[in-house]
């Protein structure tokens, strides 16, 4: 007996075992960290939070730009949690990766506190872990196709 539970869990019957997918398991956790920054920081930009505003301004940026962003991570975060719609994923992947190295030039350019520009730095590798990581039921396409014996 064989029951297949998720993409993350298959349950063998005869031996009692528990066969884990990591790929897919670190994927989740990935894209879970990633997607709480991403969400926590849309909604403090959509409430525009002083210290979020006071931040932008900071970096040089208006304040009608807060907005914008916080609606884009918002929407963002939607099409990655949401099933199906790969081509909208990829956007939002790079849209996400943009916002996440643009940031961590702004700190680093501006002279903002070192750990903003190395933590909008690990949210910008995150998203490239989190791309590579996608099970194949979440991508457009296969980027490598595996080689097959001549």
């Amino acid at each position: 007996m064989r029951l297949i539970v998720s993409e993350a869990v298959t349950i063998e019957g005869e031996n009692g075992g528990t066969t884990m997918k990591m790929k897919v398991i670190v994927y989740w956790l990935t894209t879970a960290f990633l997607l709480f920054n991403l969400l926590a920081g849309g909604i403090a930009e959509l409430l525009q939070r002083p210290d979020t505003v006071d931040g932008m301004i900071l970096l040089g940026y208006p304040v009608y730009f807060v907005m914008i962003l916080g609606v884009w991570k918002v929407l963002g975060t939607i099409a990655l949690l949401a099933p199906g719609f790969p081509r909208l994923k990829e956007w939002a992947y790079a849209g996400i990766f943009f916002n996440m190295t643009g940031a961590a030039i702004s700190h680093a350019v501006s002279g903002s506190a070192e750990w903003h520009v190395l933590y909008t730095g690990f949210l910008a590798i995150l998203t490239l872990a989190s791309w590579a990581l996608r099970p194949q039921s979440r991508t457009h396409g296969v980027l490598f196709p595996a080689k097959t014996p001549a």
